[in-house]
């Protein structure tokens, strides 16, 4: 991964562009990362990969109708003793 001046990037641009599309370019200012330049594919692979989050009672009315359907893995009950009962 190149990490280069925001000058640098200005001068050199065609070079970095093509740089970004084997691997990310970090672009720093006054010493700091500031940006990250990468090709249009990866953007597109990493916004692939975005989950959107809900509070409980967000949750859509498919997810809730799922909720309790899955049989629960036989890994997790290994995690067993980490639950404490209420007697």
């Amino acid at each position: 991964m190149a990490r280069i001046s925001s000058a640098e990037f200005q001068k050199e641009f065609g070079r970095f562009r093509v740089e970004a599309h084997k691997d990310a370019v970090i672009i720093t200012n006054h010493g700091r990362d500031d940006l990250a330049l990468i090709s249009a594919a990866e953007f597109k692979r990493l916004k692939a990969l975005d989950q959107q989050a809900f509070a409980a009672h967000e949750l859509p009315a498919h997810i809730i109708a799922g909720l309790g359907s899955e049989p629960i893995p036989k890994a997790a009950y290994k995690f067993d003793s980490e639950y404490k009962r209420k007697k």
